[in-house]
């Protein structure tokens, strides 16, 4: 079957622009360049939507099990006891702490809950399941804290935080207070549904998605790689999933929406009409992208505590 049967583009003006704007750091075939040019056309991105830092937010970053990087958020106003942890994008191949450094701050400020991000190790050179036992390491440290958490992650962090929230459930590991999945990658079937669709949408494609599934190497057959492939949804906290109308991961996110709903799971959904994938860093340049950040602040601070 061909997936790229056709190019779908949004209508928004801005949002191509910004599209426009990324191609020229990371470009289209970014994904047959070496895996160091990557991350360094990444960096560039990044660093061309860098925003100013919220007045009075304070950043300190350390390591947790005195191996993982972690960076702490805290705002001026801190309101609940609740924190954030957050799980930054880039197919599991790109990301840092730096790439997601202003997404955070701004998360932090405007829910008014601490954050802390994880930079887990990345593949190739660790491939699954180094950057879910990362991830996990960090869960259990926090919640030990004795603190609610809510798990937050955009694209491949998004299947980390859903692969977290399933094995604590399974583990009984208590303390999660909410999961916030956007644009997720969550293992759907790359020959059909928005996969096909949208195979060729501006800032993913299908071909992107099967590289990076084949770079981190992660079985078939794992529910924690593959959420979409948990045969029970029961008793997952309270979710709110935001998806990119044109991004070929959008009926992952719809598809599991559906699922937490049909097992009794809280779960808010909400589709961007016009956005396409990792519209967040274009929420200051696009009102499409403008209007689904605040909806997903919205979203994150009634899971804290602070709507």
């Amino acid at each position: 079957m061909d997936l790229h049967r056709s190019k779908p583009m949004p209508a928004e003006p801005e949002i191509l622009a910004f599209h426009v704007r990324c191609e020229a750091f990371y470009p289209a075939d970014a994904v047959n360049a070496s895996v160091g040019d990557q991350r360094r056309y990444y960096d560039a991105l990044c660093a061309e939507f860098d925003a100013p830092t919220p007045d009075g937010l304070t950043r300190r970053d350390a390591r947790i099990g005195g191996r993982i990087p972690v960076r702490y958020y805290r705002p001026a106003e801190v309101a609940t006891e609740a924190r954030i942890i957050y799980l930054h994008g880039g197919g599991f191949v790109v990301g840092s702490l730096d790439s997601h450094d202003a997404i955070c701050a701004e998360l932090a400020d405007r829910t008014r809950a601490e954050l802390v991000s994880v930079d887990y190790r990345l593949a190739p050179e660790h491939v699954w399941p180094a950057a879910h036992e990362d991830c996990y390491s960090v869960l259990e440290t926090l919640i030990a804290e004795g603190r609610p958490l809510v798990i937050v992650g955009d694209s491949a962090g998004g299947n980390l935080a859903a692969g977290l929230v399933l094995r604590a459930r399974s583990e009984g590991l208590a303390g999660i207070a909410g999961q916030v999945l956007i644009y997720p990658a969550l293992g759907g079937d790359l020959v059909g549904g928005s996969y096909v669709e949208m195979g060729e949408a501006p800032g993913l494609s299908t071909a992107d998605v099967a590289y990076y599934r084949e770079i981190l190497r992660a079985p078939a057959a794992d529910v924690l790689a593959h959420p979409l492939k948990a045969k029970d949804f029961a008793g997952l906290p309270p979710t709110y999933i935001t998806a990119a109308r044109f991004d070929p991961l959008r009926d992952d996110a719809r598809t599991y929406a559906a699922e937490l709903a049909a097992a009794g799971v809280d779960i808010t959904f909400r589709e961007e009409p016009q956005m396409i994938h990792a519209w967040l860093r274009a929420r200051h340049v696009s009102p499409g992208a403008r209007e689904g950040f605040r909806r997903l602040v919205d979203g994150v601070a009634r899971l804290v505590g602070t709507a």
